[in-house]
């Protein structure tokens, strides 16, 4: 009996002492710190280091460099979170729809928060005309004037065709000059005159084609046989060479970048109208009136442009610029708005005018008009109105 109840007894102590440590084990996990696991200091450590959603906000960045001009277009763009205390509104953007088509300004790095000091928005260039010009295009100026322009109807953006004219000549191909060829008169070396000058060659030529004093050039004749007389005759021409004419469309459907100069602008800074004298003070002068009159005249006049900017291909630029060197005529003619399509010209020349609208070259008859004309009139005269005409009464 003893035996079993030491044993009772010492199962009793076990349990209680197993029961014990278990108590502790859970006590110690609970409360101590050491003892947590790494799952649950991750969460503290996050939940106490990074910002709630209302302590942040998102603003729109570069993904990668963009140069200056480039288009902004989705993947060049991405959100990131910034603390709230640093965001400024109406500085940054937050939507990325925003920004999808404008331009950047300047080269831009990766990872740089636009802002609206940084980008153009779509569709707008801030008046900087390199950014109006499409990929593959430049820009050049030529000169215009009222005919060449449409009477100053040009505006930036419109669509406009060029038409050169060319003064054609022949020329001598071996000295590159202008037929005909001058002549003079060889003669053997020796002094010649008082002075004893010694020449090879001596250029002389009647009274009609003097230039200065009595020896001169004469221009290169030929020789034609007289039907009358039979007799070899040496022919000169009466002037010299008449260039030849020719117009031809040379590029179609060109686009307008600027009409005048960028500085080009009036004024509006003056007022237009004259201040009313307030009381106590003096009503200005005649004179000052009219000077301010003709300050107000000079402002409010237009600026006439004598340039236009175009866009086109760098070859057709090429081509402009060597045109307005050599002196060519460049005129612009106004396109419709919206009319892209390319028509094939015929090149213009006195004899294609003759035959294409059917003009026959005069004939030469045995009576003409009492008055010689050589030239155009400037002015035509009015028709006398007949003497019992009733003189028009004027409206009320």
């Amino acid at each position: 009996m003893a035996t079993g109840r030491r044993r009772g007894r010492a199962i009793f102590y076990l349990a209680f002492i197993l029961i014990l440590i278990l108590v502790l084990v859970v006590v110690v996990a609970r409360f101590n710190p050491l003892a947590a696991t790494p799952t649950q200091v991750a969460s503290e450590n996050t939940s106490q280091t990074q910002p709630t959603a209302q302590d942040v906000v998102d603003i729109v960045v570069t993904t990668q460099d963009v140069k200056r001009g480039q288009a902004l277009s989705d993947d060049l763009l991405a959100l990131v979170s910034i603390p709230r205390k640093d965001f400024t509104d109406g500085v940054f953007f937050k939507d990325k729809k925003e920004l999808v088509g404008a331009r950047a300004k300047f080269d831009l790095r990766a990872h740089t928060p636009l802002t609206n000091a940084l980008v153009f928005p779509a569709g707008t260039s801030g008046s900087v005309p390199s950014f109006e010009i499409p990929a593959g295009k430049v820009a050049i100026s030529i000169p215009i004037s009222k005919l060449s322009s449409v009477a100053y109807g040009l505006q930036k953006g419109d669509h406009v065709n060029i038409i050169v004219s060319l003064l054609m000549v022949d020329m001598d191909t071996n000295w590159q000059s202008k037929l005909p060829n001058r002549t003079g008169v060889v003669i053997a070396p020796g002094p010649i005159g008082e002075d004893q000058t010694y020449v090879t060659a001596l250029l002389k030529s009647p009274a009609e084609y003097e230039v200065s004093g009595s020896e001169a050039y004469s221009y290169l004749g030929r020789i034609e046989i007289d039907p009358t007389m039979n007799n070899p005759v040496y022919l000169l021409p009466s002037e010299e060479q008449r260039p030849r004419l020719i117009s031809q469309t040379l590029l179609q459907d060109v686009v307008i970048l600027q009409l005048g100069t960028l500085s080009q602008t009036v004024d509006q800074s003056a007022p237009l109208s004259a201040p009313i004298p307030q009381a106590g003070e003096e009503t200005p002068t005649r004179a000052a009136q009219q000077q301010r009159a003709a300050q107000q005249a000079e402002v409010a006049a237009p600026v006439i442009p004598n340039v236009v900017s175009l866009i086109v291909s760098p070859q057709d630029a090429v081509t402009l610029n060597y045109l307005m060197l050599a002196g060519a005529n460049l005129n612009l003619v106004l396109r419709s708005a919206g009319d892209t399509e390319v028509k094939n010209t015929e090149a213009v020349t006195l004899q294609f005018i003759l035959d294409q609208y059917q003009i026959p070259n005069p004939a030469k008859l045995p009576y003409g008009i009492d008055q010689r004309i050589d030239t155009f009139p400037e002015f035509i005269k009015p028709f006398p109105e007949p003497a019992n005409a009733a003189t028009p009464t004027p409206a009320p």
